[in-house]
């Protein structure tokens, strides 16, 4: 059967409400509360459905104006208010505008006056700052006038001194006048104030002599620090204190001379004048101690550096004058020296009267040495060109002088009266003395104080001095021995000559040869006496620097007799043995065999090897032994060497002898014995 076909409304709505989702939360939320109100489902109900929605909305509505009417009443009441208030602000901008309208010049002369008033604060103020820095006030001029000096002086004085200034930098500007009138009225206040400051510090100064030790007041050295401004006025001043403590100074001085100090203690200086070198050290060291008082006073009152902070003027001051500290020091050096000019004189006087008083050779070194040091400790703290350091100076020359005259004396008398040698040839006592004396100088030497800007003096100079006139003596005293000796080896030869006559000639050198010991020819006493004193002088100096050189000289001198006293020796013996004529031709190989010369025949060489066997073998005093040698050492190495130098000459005659060249018939027999043996022998 077939489909009816509904109306198209209907099949819309039906398909609508199939199409519609019945879990959507607004449909949930709508049917919610339709069930709050739709109690009846009945099909009256349902087709009444929309009218009763309807009248539910419109009592809800009802209920809403219900509820806001107190609100609208409320808004109302505003708006009341509101309008009202309009009202009033119009009145009041009407009345604005009326008085507005009346008032509009009071307003503008008001802005007006008020221009004028920030234009006359703005004068006032610099006008107030061009007083300030261009003008003194009342109380300033009083301070620089009439006042007692106190620090309202210094404060106005450097406020003058800023105007001043002030006033250069108004020159550039166009108000030049301006700044020419102003500087001249400053510079009236200034040059017042400076002169009054000059008296016042002048007076001050001379109360600064009037006490040992013052006590120098803040004022003052502000005072003097403002005084360098013024170079002509400071050096009045710094003239005056300078006066004021040379005279104080000098009767202190004098005081603790003859007088001592309060009480008696410390006792006076001249209690000790017996005592040279404590006298003269008093005396410096209170020179010294007096230095330092005084230069720190004057360091106090000149140097800037040295003077305690006391504010902004003294910082003021302090600064302008840091710019010349190379005039400070000259300043310093200029006062110190003229304050210590006046001790120089009674000072010199009683050095030179010491010095002339002829001090022993120690006590001059030691015054030498103590005038030396404190030369340099005050002219560090002084300068050299001051009059109390040139006369420390003078003075030490005249100590040193004064020593060296003493060792020239001394040793002029050593020369003039040369002592006799003595028989067992040890060194004279003089010998002994002098280096006892030099050695307690080198002590003296070796303890002095150096300071340091100083160094040493050179020690040769009194070493030389001291020694030197010595060895002299001794040299001449070994040349009159040995003038001494050659008188009477000619005696005794001449009176044994006659008793010879008939003796053979080797019998003869042998008898001559036992006659005349080889340590007693006629220059071998007087070098071992010359020996002997080198060493005397040497042994003690060993180990002391300040001699070192001296010492290394004395060797070299002890060495070059060694030498020549060996050789001496060699050459008597060679001389005793007939040998010495013959060793230029051993030493000559170039001239005809020796065996045809006469001097060198076989006969010859027989003889004289003979006498040189018997004296290498025979009794124990043939061979010098240098016993008067006082050194052990020194007599070892003069045997040593002898031996050594008679090896060799009788090695050079050996080898000439067993030379075929030589035409020596049968030379072992003329030389039976070989170097090697003669070596044993001598203990080579």
């Amino acid at each position: 059967m077939g489909t009816v076909a509904l109306a198209p409304g209907l099949s819309r709505k039906l398909k609508k409400v199939l199409e519609s989702r019945t879990d959507s939360p607004e449909l949930l939320a709508s049917l919610n509360t339709l069930s709050t109100f739709y109690t009846d489902n009945t099909p009256q109900s349902r087709r009444n459905l929309r009218s009763i929605i309807e009248k539910r909305s419109l009592s809800i509505n009802q209920e809403f104006l219900l509820a806001s009417d107190a609100a609208q009443q409320a808004l109302d009441r505003v708006e009341e208010e509101v309008n009202s208030l309009a009202e009033c602000c119009d009145k009041i901008a009407k009345a604005l505008n009326s008085c507005n309208a009346s008032t509009g010049d009071i307003i503008s002369t008001t802005e007006r006056l008020k221009q004028e008033l920030d234009v006359t604060t703005q004068r006032q103020e610099i006008v107030s700052c061009f007083l300030r820095d261009y003008q003194l006030s009342s109380e300033e001029i009083n301070a620089l006038r009439e006042e007692e000096l106190n620090e309202d002086f210094f404060k106005a004085l450097a406020h003058v001194q800023e105007i001043h200034a002030n006033c250069k930098i108004l020159l550039r500007t166009h108000h030049q006048r301006a700044g020419l009138e102003l500087m001249d009225m400053m510079a009236v206040y200034q040059e017042g104030a400076y002169e009054r400051l000059c008296r016042w510090v002048q007076t001050e100064c001379r109360r600064l002599g009037d006490t040992d030790n013052p006590e120098i007041s803040e004022l003052l050295k502000t005072a003097i620090r403002c005084l360098r401004e013024r170079p002509v006025l400071f050096k009045y001043c710094a003239e005056e204190l300078a006066n004021m403590r040379h005279h104080a100074l000098f009767r202190r001085f004098i005081s603790a001379l003859t007088r001592g100090g309060p009480g008696g203690l410390p006792r006076p200086i001249e209690v000790h004048a017996h005592d040279p070198l404590r006298y003269v050290g008093d005396m410096l060291a209170w020179l010294h101690q007096a230095l330092a008082s005084e230069r720190e006073l004057v360091h106090v009152l000149l140097d800037p550096d040295a003077v305690v902070d006391t504010g902004p003027t003294a910082r003021r001051f302090s600064n302008i004058s840091e710019n010349e500290s190379g005039k400070i020091g000259s300043d310093l050096t200029f006062v110190l020296d003229r304050v210590f000019e006046g001790v120089c004189r009674p000072f010199k006087v009683r050095v030179e009267q010491v010095l002339q008083s002829q001090p022993s050779l120690i006590i001059s070194y030691k015054l030498s040495n103590q005038l030396e040091f404190y030369s340099y400790t005050i002219s560090d703290l002084l300068g050299r060109e001051t009059a109390l350091c040139h006369t420390l100076w003078t003075l030490k020359d005249a100590a040193q002088k004064t020593f060296f005259d003493i060792l020239k004396t001394r040793g002029e008398k050593l020369l003039r009266y040369p002592p006799l040698v003595a028989v067992d040839l040890s060194p004279p006592p003089a010998v002994r003395e002098g280096v006892s004396v030099l050695i307690e100088i080198i002590e003296t030497y070796d303890s002095m104080m150096v300071p340091p800007s100083g160094k040493k003096p050179d020690f040769a100079p009194v070493i030389s001095a001291l020694l030197d006139p010595i060895i002299q003596m001794c040299e001449q005293a070994a040349e009159a021995h040995k003038s001494k000796g050659v008188h009477s080896s000619r005696r005794s030869r001449v009176s044994s000559d006659a008793g010879q006559l008939n003796k053979s000639s080797v019998d003869a050198i042998l008898a001559n040869s036992s006659f005349v010991p080889p340590s007693q020819s006629s220059e071998t006493p007087s070098k071992i006496f010359l020996i002997n004193c080198l060493c005397a002088i040497q042994q003690p100096l060993l180990g002391h620097g300040a001699a070192a050189e001296y010492v290394k000289n004395l060797g070299t001198m002890i060495e070059n007799h060694m030498r020549v006293l060996a050789e001496k020796e060699v050459d008597t013996i060679l001389r005793r043995c007939n040998l010495l004529s013959k060793m230029p031709h051993f030493h000559d190989t170039a001239n005809d065999p020796l065996a045809e010369m006469e001097e060198t025949s076989p006969a010859s060489m027989s003889e004289s090897l003979k006498v040189f066997f018997g004296v290498i073998l025979g009794n124990e005093n043939s061979l010098p032994e240098f016993e008067q040698l006082q050194v052990p050492k020194l007599r070892s190495e003069a045997v040593a060497q002898v031996s050594k130098s008679l090896a060799e000459a009788y090695d050079l005659v050996y080898n000439a002898i067993m030379n075929p060249e030589n035409h020596y018939p049968d030379p072992k027999s003329l030389a039976r014995h070989p170097p090697d043996q003669i070596r044993t022998i001598l203990g080579i």
